[in-house]
């Protein structure tokens, strides 16, 4: 995840370049859409003033605050930072670059209004979404049923459970199918090095994990970030034996 948020932090900084009063015309979202007469009224060189310095300390502080909590803090904490912490500086940019437009125009209120709206939006979704996902999957056994709840979670009868083990490391991850990824989190379907498809309910890093196995011979991995695995097993073997 560290890898990502260095990129978006020159991604940033360098879109803080980018723009000039030169292709503003053509690169600038907003700009180029505005009539002649808003942006007689629009004060691009200012705005360019203060969009190269609000990119350089986005990017900048991204990096910097996405490393401290990568190796000082949590892993996963960096990556949640990195996804929400840019929209968040965006309403700001969004909000605080109304100054320097009059607005005169119907149609680039309207326009500043939805952009605004949607990514106060997106930043709700992506919070929830964010908060949702990182929920450890609680295990419980009902009516010879494993339910493990949360995010990507599944209900395994007993009678189609082929075995529960335990093993010290995860399969080999080249892509994911449809799931979410951190640092330390893995939950959904993903495609193994030997392009085997298995389920990844990990919660943590935490060993050993377990490992579930259908009749299908499909194969869940389980971990949780709130209780031992170890005991988690010992209970799933309980049940599963009588």
């Amino acid at each position: 995840m560290i890898i990502v948020s260095i990129l978006l932090a020159f991604i940033f900084t360098g879109i803080g370049f980018l723009i000039t009063e030169k292709n503003a015309k053509h690169l600038l979202s907003g700009y180029n859409t505005m009539s002649e007469e808003d942006r007689k009224n629009f004060n691009l060189t200012d705005y360019l003033k203060f969009f190269r310095k609000f990119h350089v300390f986005l990017g900048a502080s991204l990096l910097i605050i996405s490393l401290i909590l990568f190796y000082f803090v949590d892993a996963d904490y960096s990556g949640v930072f990195a996804g929400v912490y840019p929209i968040a500086a965006y309403i700001y940019f969004i909000w605080k670059g109304k100054r320097f437009n009059n607005m005169k125009d119907e149609q680039t209120k309207g326009s500043f209004i939805f952009a605004l709206v949607i990514m106060v939006a997106v930043f709700v979704g992506i919070v929830v979404m964010f908060a949702y996902s990182l929920q450890d999957n609680p295990v419980e056994i009902k009516d010879d049923i494993i339910q493990i709840s949360g995010d990507y979670g599944i209900d395994l009868p007993m009678t189609e459970i082929q075995s529960i083990e335990l093993v010290n490391e995860l399969p080999e991850i080249t892509s994911k199918i449809n799931g979410f990824a951190l640092q330390n989190t893995e939950k959904g379907l993903f495609r193994t090095s030997t392009d085997e498809k298995v389920k990844l309910l990990i919660n943590s890093q935490n060993k050993p994990f377990i490992l579930i196995i259908t009749k299908t011979n499909d194969k869940i991995y389980y971990s949780s970030k709130e209780k031992s695995n170890q005991e988690i097993y010992n209970q799933l073997i309980e049940v599963v034996k009588k």
